[in-house]
């Protein structure tokens, strides 16, 4: 199985692009490669009823945030505060780094 190469880490800013959630920003929480998928931050929050165990003893209704397709959002630049498409650049060193498309600034640090 080949899996396609996302261009969003752990702990980018990302802004959703389509959805319920659409035009809210959040941090990146996990990447789920193997299912194309990303986990951001106060973004797709579902509520699920849980039974009292020794994890949670109280029970409930148990907020957390659900995985979105990584395709629906995208990554927001620092410098121009918009969202951007990425585009890879080498340094003269060989290292690759991430780059703005808009102003060309790095995105990696």
């Amino acid at each position: 199985m080949k899996f396609e190469k996302v261009g969003i880490k752990k702990d980018d800013k990302v802004k959703v692009i389509t959805g319920r959630d659409r035009g809210k920003i959040g941090k990146v929480l996990k990447v789920l490669r193997k299912k194309d998928r990303i986990l951001v931050e106060k973004v797709n929050v579902i509520k699920r009823h849980t039974k009292p165990n020794a994890k949670n003893r109280q029970g409930g209704i148990v907020e957390s945030e659900a995985p979105i397709p990584w395709s629906n959002v995208m990554l927001m630049c620092g410098k121009c505060m918009a969202a951007t498409r990425v585009t890879h650049k080498s340094l003269e060193d060989g290292k690759k780094i991430r780059a703005c498309t808009k102003c060309g600034e790095t995105i990696d640090s």
